[in-house]
C-alpha cells in the first residue's frame, strides 16, 4: 500500500442507473485474514488457501507472515500459497501491525508455535477502541505472561496449558485467537461466550483439516483439545464474503436493480435479508448459494439494531442507513458493537440525507433524493456505502479515500460496472484516470 498515492484517488460516479445482471461473491476477507495468521500453525506442510481475495489487507497480512520467515505467494489469481516451515522470528514489526487490525491474529498461533511472541498493539479502521484485553486475558489463563512495552504485547510461555475461559463479550477475533493457540495447548479449552459468526466455523474447519480437534464452533461454547502438532497439508476453500455480498444486495435494492449473486452465503446473509423484505425488497433464494435481488419503489423505512451473529451485521449498518436515506417514513438504527461508526453520517448529510445522531442512534428520515456531491470515506463500510448512495444520487458524487474501499472490496467499482453502473476511478498524482464502464 502507499497511501500517498492512494489519498490521491477519487471515484466519480454518475447517479441514476438500475444495476442488472450477475455477479459473483469472492472469498471472505474476515476469513482469509485469520486463517492465514492460522498457518502460523503449520509446521510440516505447505498450505493453499483457494478462494483468497486480493485485498489491501491480504497483502498486509502476507507481509505480517513474510516477516516471520514464511513464504507466501499467489500462485493464481485467487490461490494463495503459504509455506510456514520456516518461521523463525516472533515479532510482528510496527509498520505491518499498525496497517491492519487482524495483523494481532498471529498473537496466539506465534505464541503456541514459538513460545513467545511480540505483537504490536494494532491500528486499522477507526470506528471505535475494540480493545484487546479480552485476547490477552485468555491467554493468561493458559498460562502466558503478558506485559506490554513501548506500545507491544510481548506474551511468554514455556507451554500453554488448556482452561475454561469466560469470554465477557463474544469477540470474533478474541474468539479466534483463542482458538488458534488453544489447538497446540496441553489438555482441553473451553470458550464460553464464543463468538458464533460464520468465520469463526471456517476457522475451525481449517484448524481441522490441519488435525486439530474443535467440537462446538458456531455455538457460544467451543472446545478445543489440544494436540501436539498441526502437520496435515491443507487445501483449503475461504467462504464467501457475506459483507461484499450484503453490499451488492443492497446495491441492487436502492438503484431498483436486479441483480443475481452468484456463490453466495445464503444461509449467512439471513438477518439482512429479513430487514431488506421488511424494507420492500424481493429477495429470492435459487439455490443454497445463489439469490435473486431485485428493488422495488417505494423503500420503506425500517429499524435496524446491531448484534454478534446471528444478529444483524455491524459491517452492513453504513450501507443500510444509506438505503434508509432515501425510505418513506422515518427509520433507527442502533450501533452496539462499535461507538465510533456513525463517522459517515456527515458524508451522507451532504448528499442531502436527513440524520440525526443521538447517543449509538441515527434517526434517518427518508428522503425523495439525494445529490451527488464531493465525499470522503472514514472506514471500510462507510466507503461502500457512500458508493452506493452515489449509486442513486442525481448527478456526480466523488468518493475520495479509496483505500479504505480497496482493504474490503476487491475491483469494486469495475464490477458495480459490469452491472451497469457508471464509475471513473481517477488516480490524480499519476495525472491521468481510467474510465471503468459506461461513464
Amino acid at each position: 500500500m502507499k497511501p500517498n498515492t492512494m489519498n490521491l484517488e477519487r471515484l466519480i460516479i454518475q447517479g441514476g442507473t438500475p444495476l442488472c445482471g450477475n455477479v459473483a461473491i469472492y472469498g471472505a476477507k474476515n476469513s482469509a485474514l485469520v486463517l492465514m495468521a492460522a498457518a502460523v500453525l503449520g509446521k510440516q506442510d505447505i498450505i493453499v488457501l483457494e478462494n483468497t481475495p486480493r485485498l489491501a489487507d491480504i497483502e498486509i497480512m502476507a507481509d505480517v507472515l513474510r516477516s516471520l520467515g514464511a513464504k507466501v505467494r499467489f500462485t493464481e489469481h485467487h490461490t494463495l500459497e503459504i509455506d510456514p516451515r520456516e518461521i523463525n522470528k516472533t515479532m510482528a514489526p510496527y509498520e505491518l501491525v499498525t496497517k491492519m487490525r487482524a495483523s494481532f491474529f498471529v498473537l496466539g498461533p506465534l505464541l503456541a508455535r514459538m513460545g513467545e511472541a511480540r505483537v504490536s498493539l494494532p491500528g486499522g479502521c477507526a470506528i471505535g477502541s475494540r480493545p484487546v484485553d479480552i485476547h490477552l486475558k485468555g491467554l493468561e489463563a493458559m498460562g502466558a505472561t503478558i506485559e506490554i512495552e513501548h506500545g507491544d504485547v510481548i506474551a511468554q510461555a514455556d507451554k500453554l496449558v488448556g482452561a475454561d475461559i469466560h469470554l465477557n463479550f463474544p469477540s470474533v477475533g478474541a474468539t479466534e485467537n483463542l482458538m488458534m493457540a488453544a489447538s497446540l495447548a496441553e489438555g482441553t479449552t473451553r470458550l464460553y461466550n464464543a463468538a458464533r459468526e460464520p468465520e469463526i466455523i471456517d476457522l475451525a474447519n481449517f484448524l481441522k483439516a490441519m488435525g486439530a480437534k474443535i467440537e462446538g464452533a458456531g455455538s457460544d461454547t467451543i472446545i478445543i483439545e489440544g494436540v501436539k502438532d498441526l502437520k496435515q497439508p491443507v487445501y483449503y476453500s475461504v467462504m464467501p464474503d457475506r459483507i461484499e455480498a450484503g453490499t451488492f444486495m443492497i446495491a441492487a435494492a436502492i438503484t431498483k436493480g436486479d441483480v443475481i449473486l452468484e456463490r453466495a452465503p445464503v444461509h449467512e446473509l439471513e438477518s439482512l435479508s429479513v430487514k431488506l423484505r421488511e424494507a420492500n425488497v424481493m429477495i429470492e433464494t435459487i439455490d443454497h448459494q445463489t439469490l435473486r435481488v431485485q428493488g422495488r419503489r417505494p423503500i420503506l423505512a425500517t429499524d435496524v439494531r446491531t448484534m454478534p451473529h446471528p444478529g444483524f451485521p455491524t459491517d452492513m449498518q453504513a450501507q443500510f442507513a444509506a438505503m434508509m436515506a432515501l425510505a418513506h417514513g422515518t427509520s433507527r438504527i442502533t450501533e452496539t458493537v462499535f461507538e465510533n461508526r456513525f463517522m459517515y453520517v456527515d458524508e451522507l448529510q451532504r448528499m442531502g440525507a436527513n440524520i440525526r445522531i443521538e447517543g449509538n442512534t441515527a434517526t434517518i428520515v427518508g428522503q425523495p433524493r439525494l445529490s451527488g456531491a464531493p465525499v470522503q470515506a472514514t472506514d471500510l463500510r462507510a466507503a461502500a456505502a457512500l458508493v452506493l448512495a452515489g449509486l442513486v444520487a442525481d448527478g456526480e458524487t466523488i468518493v475520495s479515500n479509496l483505500f479504505y474501499l480497496d482493504r474490503g472490496y476487491e475491483a469494486f467499482e469495475k464490477r458495480l460496472a459490469q452491472l451497469g453502473a457508471r464509475t471513473c476511478r481517477i488516480s490524480t498524482s499519476a495525472q491521468k484516470s481510467e474510465a471503468i464502464g459506461t461513464y
